[in-house]
């Protein structure tokens, strides 16, 4: 079953409290989304390490109920 979009928000959320969150149905089939994350943690922090706070936000459900999920990721607004 796929995720809803809500969800994957809220998730992210609780994991990077400070964390504003867009989220893009790439598919309209609720399982190819595209992610914008904005975090002050992720500043200093490499690409990767900032993909895999997202990923552990996501608590091991990327691949599984999540099947796929383009990700951007920033420490500030450009």
């Amino acid at each position: 079953m796929p995720m809803v979009a809500e969800d994957i928000v809220r998730l992210i959320k609780e994991g990077i409290p400070d964390a504003e969150v867009e989220i893009q149905d790439l598919a309209g089939d609720g399982d190819h989304y595209a992610a914008t994350v904005v975090s002050a943690a992720f500043a200093g922090k490499s690409k990767i390490q900032q993909h895999q706070m997202v990923y552990g936000a996501l608590g091991g459900r990327m691949g599984g109920v999540l099947h796929a999920l383009k990700l951007t990721t920033m420490a500030q607004r450009p």
